[in-house]
């Protein structure tokens, strides 16, 4: 796909939740951490569970210890993250069909998670973006 985006990444109003390619993720991060924010990858191509995701954000986000283990917990965690001291964030997840295709409610419910996220730091006015890489074939999909 190689998507150009016309993305200030310094600027909150920007901030979202985006589908892009794997080819897609490298350039965005690069981007991105050239205007300071911080960088967080997290792949889903082996999604077994959400117990396995929250493995994987608890050491990617570096979790605080408390952290509850659930949805909620990271609803919360994700309007926080003052422990990664950074102006703005992106979250860069590859395979996301991994996830996707293993459990849709769970999908939905990260997507969920991740645009209340936006909401809050746009309010905050705090860069917040989020990247979910597909297979290009999900955007033939869409093309019909």
């Amino acid at each position: 796909m190689n998507a150009q985006f016309d993305l200030d990444f310094g600027d909150a109003s920007h901030g979202g939740i985006f589908f892009v390619t794997s080819e897609d993720l490298e350039p965005l991060a690069d981007a991105a951490g050239m205007q300071g924010l911080r960088v967080c990858r997290v792949s889903l191509a082996e999604y077994r569970d959400r117990e396995a995701l929250f493995d994987q954000l608890t050491t990617v986000l570096r979790l605080p210890a408390d952290f509850g283990r659930n949805w909620d917990a990271l609803t919360d965690s994700m309007r926080d993250l003052s422990w990664l001291k950074a102006p703005g964030y992106i979250l860069l997840f590859d395979h996301a069909e991994g996830m996707r295709d293993s459990n849709e409610e769970d999908f939905d419910t990260l997507l969920d998670i991740l645009e209340e996220a936006v909401d809050y730091w746009q309010d905050a006015g705090s860069p917040f973006f989020a990247f979910l890489a597909l297979p290009e074939s999900a955007f033939d999909e869409t093309d019909t």
